[in-house]
């Protein structure tokens, strides 16, 4: 089977974010950068289905020339092939989504349909939740998104999801497009022959071609900073006072007579 994962360069997860004076970007100096978890997740999905069922797996990434970082490690833990739609700046959802569309099409129309189209849940960045269901409605595949669990059953892919009563299952006729969600599997770790191996993969370059969505930026805006603050009440038998002084003030404690 032929499986194709899109991915995304993101900022590591738990770096401080800054932003530029102007808010309309984020402050790259001191970042390193990684590729979305729930899109790690979707790589190893591909990899494993590659593995049970035969064929390649192939990573597409829209994105600054550095994401190239981001294809080779896909490479480095066995990905066939690699691809690069290259952009300076970031572009809105729709945009994004029309440019992989068309990216797909030319894919496809010189090596075949691909059976599954994987995208992460969202990514860990913008969290738009929308480039994977815009590009299957665009394709008119059948989509799922928060795939927890994802198998291939002949001509059908079988998908899991968390719900609020339980666990949804779906059954897609391929070719299908999933969105998977972080903990979907554990993605492995690169060996050092696959990282040698990566240095030696050859990126496609694809120019893309969309134009601008509806979608606008206006600004970024940073969650606001946690200004809760301890007050040490003291240290000891000596704090008892100050505990009790606390908890009549939270009314925790009997008040006298109340026995």
């Amino acid at each position: 089977m032929r499986i194709l994962v899109c991915v995304k360069r993101v900022p590591a997860p738990g770096a401080k974010i800054n932003l530029t004076a102007d808010q309309r970007a984020v402050d790259t100096a001191f970042l390193g950068f990684t590729t979305s978890p729930h899109e790690e997740c979707a790589v190893e999905a591909a990899l494993q289905l590659v593995e049970a069922h035969g064929g390649d797996a192939t990573v597409l990434t829209l994105g600054p020339p550095e994401a190239e970082e981001q294809l080779r490690y896909a490479a480095s833990l066995g990905i066939a092939r690699c691809v690069l739609l290259p952009v300076d700046d970031e572009w809105d959802p729709q945009r994004t989504a029309s440019a992989i569309t068309a990216a797909v099409r030319d894919l496809e129309a010189a090596d075949g349909t691909f059976d599954l189209v994987l995208f992460g849940n969202e990514s860990a960045d913008s969290g738009g939740f929308q480039v994977g269901v815009r590009v299957a409605v665009a394709l008119d595949r059948p989509m799922v998104n928060g795939a927890k669990a994802l198998t291939v059953d002949g001509d059908h892919a079988v998908v899991r999801r968390e719900s609020d009563a339980g666990h949804e299952v779906y059954s897609l006729a391929l070719p299908a497009i999933v969105g998977v969600k972080e903990g979907v599997n554990l993605p492995r770790y690169p060996t050092m022959k696959g990282r040698l191996a990566s240095k030696k993969v050859a990126i496609d370059v694809l120019p893309p071609e969309a134009a601008a969505g509806g979608l606008a930026m206006v600004r970024l805006a940073p969650p606001l900073a946690d200004d809760r603050s301890v007050t040490i009440l003291g240290h000891g038998a000596d704090a008892a006072p100050a505990v009790v002084d606390l908890l009549d003030s939270l009314g925790l404690l009997d008040t006298p007579g109340s026995l």
